[in-house]
């Protein structure tokens, strides 16, 4: 029996893992780069659109430059990623170009994410690329940034990407069948998941090929948690699987199906929960506490007891209660320094209003 999508899949993302760019020599997997990207111009023929998010530019840096060992030195990476990147997009240029399709490249930061207008011209760039008949290959912009190289394997840009683009469908390719456990000695791969509970959290773990790449199940779970939010379900598979994004658009029941959640968190709630970067924390009084976890109330400056941080007015924020326990997100009215010299909080507007926030 196929899978059921909860809609007709015409829009895709696709995110693929260094571990299937490039070989251990830290060259490229050009027979495994050729299927996916004859997958993903078949499946254009279909009338569907696919953003790739790929990694692999600072692994396949580091096997032009022959380092046999991942740097630690942020320079030392970024440098590697203004190598590899290159030959990354060369390598896809030139199978895309044998389809007679154009493939672009596209490189992000957090930035990008965290302004809310840069969040809407992205949006804007991506729909134009893809009516255009253009695939758009994204990546995080590591020879700039100072964060993504430490989080990880692009799992988490691939969500964002996802809900960014109102897929339809994010596939995540890896190493491994999907979300498994061991029982008996024995691993089952579990075919489908309703929702990501504590003990499906438990049975991910992180990646054994620290040289190749950074992520693993868990940051897979993140994102999938991300897109899932955003109503878009998700599927990981073994990228080596035979002909698997067309197989899995099909419906065949490959790797693990994430089922989306029932209730969509708006856009502008999604972003403040998983696209926007915070930039600082405001802790909160019990009382306070109490009225924003009923829901649907706004914070009042009477309830901020302390803040950390040199956030500006419209910067997202954490909210934490006196336990130093994440209580919710928001964007803020208010800079550190403007709290800093209101004395008389007595009757002052709200701190952060509820429809800019998202309470946990």
């Amino acid at each position: 029996m196929l899978r059921k999508f909860p809609r007709p899949v015409k829009k895709i993302v696709v995110k693929v893992g260094s571990s299937l760019i490039a070989t251990y020599q830290m060259e490229p997997r050009k027979a495994e780069l050729r299927s996916l990207v004859n997958q993903i111009c078949a499946l254009r023929k279909r009338g569907i659109q696919v953003v790739l998010v790929s990694s692999g530019a600072i692994v396949l840096g580091m096997g032009e430059m022959g380092l046999k060992k991942r740097p630690t030195e942020l320079s030392a990476l970024q440098s590697l990623a203004a190598i590899g990147q290159t030959l990354l997009m060369r390598v896809y240029m030139d199978i895309f170009k044998k389809c007679r399709v154009t493939c672009s490249q596209v490189l992000l930061t957090w930035d990008d994410f965290s302004h809310r207008d840069r969040f809407n011209n992205i949006r804007n760039i991506f729909k134009a690329m893809l009516e255009c008949g253009v695939v758009p290959v994204v990546n995080e912009n590591d020879t700039i940034s100072t964060d993504e190289i430490k989080f990880g394997d692009n799992d988490k840009l691939s969500a964002l990407v996802a809900s960014l683009i109102e897929a339809d469908l994010l596939v995540i390719l890896s190493d491994v069948e999907g979300l498994y456990e061991i029982k008996d000695g024995e691993k089952k791969v579990f075919s489908e998941i309703k929702k990501i509970t504590e003990d499906i959290e438990k049975l991910a773990g992180g990646t054994n090929k620290k040289d190749m790449s950074k992520g693993g199940m868990a940051t897979k779970l993140d994102a999938v948690k991300i897109a899932t939010k955003a109503k878009i379900p998700c599927v990981i598979a073994h990228g080596e699987a035979r002909d698997v994004l067309l197989r899995v658009h099909k419906g065949e029941r490959l790797g693990t199906f994430f089922v989306e959640e029932e209730e969509k968190l708006v856009s502008r709630k999604h972003w403040i929960s998983f696209g926007s970067k915070p930039k600082g924390v405001v802790v909160v009084d019990d009382g306070a506490k109490e009225v924003l976890q009923k829901g649907g109330k706004s914070l009042l400056l009477p309830g901020i007891v302390s803040w950390e941080g040199q956030f500006k007015k419209n910067d997202v924020v954490v909210v934490e209660d006196k336990k130093h326990e994440e209580i919710a997100r928001g964007m803020v009215n208010y800079s550190a320094e403007e709290l800093a010299n209101i004395v008389d909080k007595k009757g002052k507007p709200e701190a952060i209003h509820c429809d800019n926030m998202v309470v946990l």
